[in-house]
């Protein structure tokens, strides 16, 4: 199982980016998503999270709430997180973590991880 994240880049101070994490391989199916960031000298810190069972049931932590939005697409094993509003303090490493189910196991998988740098 991979996990292909994107969209990282460098924004300035209000503006917006959609980060996107596809996941392929021996996939049976994926029980939850999760968006990571770490900062520098910073622990890596959970910043949203959503089921694909059902409609989704989503968690934005407190610093995301309001700003950013994750949300999957199941047919596409891929998640997204649009962030919006972003601040200099959203700038860090932002990783993807999947719970997959594959044919032999359950295990968490992680992404390459990609850049957001928030600055003017």
């Amino acid at each position: 199982v991979q996990l292909q994240a994107s969209g990282g880049g460098l924004v300035q101070p209000g503006g917006s980016l959609r980060l996107s994490c596809a996941a392929s391989g021996d996939i049976f199916k994926i029980i939850t998503w999760g968006w990571y960031r770490q900062a520098p000298g910073k622990q890596r810190e959970l910043v949203a999270s959503v089921t694909s069972a059902g409609g989704g049931s989503t968690y934005h932590a407190d610093s995301a709430k309001g700003r950013f939005t994750i949300s999957r697409d199941n047919a596409k094993n891929t998640v997204y997180l649009q962030m919006n509003s972003l601040k200099p303090e959203d700038t860090a490493v932002y990783y993807c973590k999947a719970l997959v189910v594959t044919t032999i196991h359950t295990n968490d998988y992680w992404g390459q991880g990609t850049l957001v740098t928030v600055s003017s």
